[in-house]
């Protein structure tokens, strides 16, 4: 009835690692006075208090857990705006609740939180990732075999080049192994870490091995762009993670 105010929000709030903040939404919708005076706002984790606020005495009560807890935007709370803003580090997983007072009307909404589901990338993205970066190993693999064959190379130098190339396909596999998981978790990030690491290693492997020696300037020129496009890989892949 009207000794009742009107509090709406979000039943479900999730959070990942994206999140340098989460916004606990909380919205009273039939204030009267739109005066903080008369106003007392409390949120509760799990039925404890973790934060209030007496807007007559204008004083916070913070529990030191949760010592980022602070109003969205304090000069909308007379506006019926109580979300309250945390840190996400100290934002944990569990059942909240908003409790807002205005003289002898009050109201409550409750929400979870929790971790997010979402994917880091879609299914079909992570496919493609995976494939580029099997198809740029087995190039890579292709290139120092036909190298190794048409030129003469020390038999110790062919040996490791096989063993860096069955190396490398076996962190790859790994990588793609936990990469194609479904979330948002560190493994996915390792995942991507481990794939991505074969090709960066193999592309300068090359000329490390093998030198660029007397090469014309057109295969110069098309070195020139690899190594260009290389580096916007690894700069791209750096930022990524």
């Amino acid at each position: 009835g009207s000794a009742q105010l009107k509090l709406t929000g979000s039943p479900i709030i999730e959070k990942n690692d994206c999140n340098e903040t989460v916004v606990l939404p909380c919205y009273v919708t039939n204030l009267n006075q739109n005066n903080e005076n008369v106003m007392f706002v409390t949120w509760k984790k799990q039925g404890g208090t973790i934060f209030s606020y007496h807007g007559g005495t204008k004083k916070y009560n913070i529990v030191p857990s949760f010592s980022s807890a602070r109003f969205l935007s304090h000069a909308d709370l007379i506006k019926g705006v109580a979300s309250l803003v945390l840190d996400s580090a100290q934002a944990t997983v569990g059942n909240y609740s908003c409790e807002v007072t205005e003289s002898n009307r009050e109201g409550e909404i409750k929400m979870e939180l929790r971790n997010s589901s979402g994917s880091w990338f879609l299914l079909v993205e992570r496919a493609v990732i995976i494939s580029l970066v099997c198809l740029l190993v087995i190039l890579c693999a292709a290139q120092l075999t036909v190298i190794g064959l048409k030129y003469e190379i020390e038999s110790q130098k062919k040996v490791c080049i096989i063993v860096a190339l069955v190396i490398f396909a076996i962190v790859a596999g790994v990588g793609a192994a936990l990469f194609i998981q479904d979330g948002y978790t560190v493994q996915n990030q390792a995942g991507l870490g481990l794939a991505v690491i074969p090709a960066v290693i193999l592309v300068p492997l090359q000329y490390v091995m093998f030198g660029i020696g007397d090469l014309l300037q057109a295969t110069l020129a098309l070195i020139g762009l690899k190594l260009l496009g290389f580096i916007i890989a690894v700069v791209g892949f750096a930022l990524c993670v």
